[in-house]
């Protein structure tokens, strides 16, 4: 059970890849931790014996589910994404509905981790917190939707933090970005994929970075405005610098570096709703889309940033493609 003493929060979404993250952050700062799964025990099996989080039986598709789990909670983080870009039109504005009548009770501060997909395909490489929200494909219509739904929230007594950031990686993140961008067999990488052109550049971000950030920020909760929202750089890579860096982590500088196979997106689309939902996606690799931390750094001074060999070691050691050697490295740590 959580320390009846500690600040309260509430994740939505604590066994994705950015819930699991933010939850460790929290709990590292002495946060007691609730979670909501529709299968508590299934979910705190997956995320370990040793992780010391109140899991607690709700739908975040139901109101009232999360209204009761957030009572005496300050924190709400809202994690809550369907897997494979599933079902958007659905479940993501209602989900976040739920999470908007909670805070209206509880009195708790909602944290969003924010997207890119809001903003037009030639926003550029350093987006402002400010740039308007033109997006070009349904899934940024409806996150450019649901962020007007929790500003009309916060300008009627729910406050909230939008921390905005590219593609994540790191260790406990299935779905992250190198979870597919690398081929593996027999605990080896055998390939890495270049997904867009030599020359475009990429935002990436390494989810512990992240999950710090926010702690670090909700840190100073009274300096935040009630609809804040702060833009995370993350790691800036273009032409093969992912892949030379998984070359210098694995140890091997011949480790083939390939153009992402789009073509077989589009000829298995009509049998696969997930590629046919990454085709409308393939633009954030084809153009130089990033976001603009200056707000973030004058607030906190800098970004917490692990350097690259790092991150990409820790990550590759979760997907158990480096070798017994790496297995302690693979047990993502919550405590």
């Amino acid at each position: 059970m959580t320390d009846p003493n500690a600040k309260t929060a509430l994740i939505v979404g604590a066994t994705g890849s950015f819930g699991a993250h933010a939850a460790a952050a929290l709990l590292k700062r002495g946060w007691g931790v609730r979670a909501l799964a529709r299968d508590p025990d299934a979910a705190a099996a997956k995320a370990g014996p040793r992780t010391p989080i109140d899991w607690l039986r709700g739908d975040a598709m139901i109101a009232a589910d999360v209204v009761a789990a957030a009572r005496g909670a300050s924190l709400i983080v809202h994690a809550a994404n369907p897997p494979a870009y599933r079902n958007w039109h659905r479940l993501v504005l209602p989900m976040m509905r739920s999470t908007i009548a909670a805070a209206r009770e509880s009195g708790a501060r909602i944290v969003l981790p924010g997207t890119v997909y809001n903003f037009a395909p030639d926003a550029g490489p350093r987006i402002a917190e400010d740039a308007p929200q033109a997006p070009t494909t349904r899934k940024g219509a409806i996150r450019a939707a649901l962020e007007a739904e929790l500003r009309e929230a916060c300008a009627d007594g729910v406050t909230a933090l939008v921390l905005r950031a590219g593609d994540f990686f790191g260790p406990a993140a299935p779905n992250g970005a190198l979870s597919w961008l690398v081929t593996r067999r027999g605990g080896r990488v055998r390939s890495i994929y270049r997904p867009g052109p030599a020359n475009v550049g990429h935002a990436f971000a390494y989810l512990p970075d992240l999950a710090e950030t926010m702690a670090l920020l909700i840190d100073r909760e009274a300096e935040l405005a009630d609809f804040a929202t702060f833009h995370f750089a993350g790691h800036w890579l273009g032409g093969n610098d992912l892949g030379e860096a998984v070359r210098r982590v694995t140890g091997r500088a011949d480790l083939p570096i390939r153009p992402f196979p789009a073509a077989l997106l589009y000829a298995l689309a009509p049998v696969n709703q997930t590629f046919r939902e990454m085709i409308e996606m393939l633009y954030l690799w084809r153009r130089p889309i990033g976001l603009d931390n200056a707000r973030l750094v004058a607030f906190l001074g800098a970004e917490p940033r692990t350097s690259l060999d790092t991150a990409v070691r820790a990550t590759l050691a979760d997907l158990d493609c480096l070798g017994d050697a790496d297995a302690p490295a693979r047990q993502f740590a919550m405590a």
